[in-house]
């Protein structure tokens, strides 16, 4: 029987606490997603933009056809309002193709965004 402490982790994983509240550490200091931009202004654009671009554009390009759910900035914008607002660089995609070009993408640490 492993018996565990008020963090809810075995001595034996107690190092895991750490990780997982560095993690959070670090998201908390990114700004939230409307002061990124993601505001009202960029729900009606993304939902126009997903009405004349309603398939995924990396699954067409594999012979499937998939509805998009995202508006993916190609190239990312890293807080350029000229870049963010730049429709050539918008992108359909569905959830699975953002997740996986966002989870591929090299990272700028969150201070950046100061």
């Amino acid at each position: 029987m492993t018996t565990i402490d008020a963090s809810g982790y075995c001595h034996k994983h107690l190092h895991l606490k750490k990780q997982v509240h560095r993690h959070r550490r670090g998201r908390d200091k990114r700004p939230s997603a409307c002061h990124r931009g993601y505001d009202r202004n960029w729900s009606k654009a993304r939902k126009l933009f997903l009405i004349d671009n309603p398939l995924c554009v990396r699954c067409a390009d594999r012979g499937l056809i998939v509805e998009a759910q995202v508006v993916d900035h190609i190239e990312p914008h890293r807080g350029d309002r000229l870049k963010f607002w730049d429709r050539d660089n918008w992108q359909a995609l569905c959830t699975r193709c953002h997740n996986q070009k966002t989870a591929s993408e090299d990272r700028v640490p969150s201070e950046a965004w100061y």
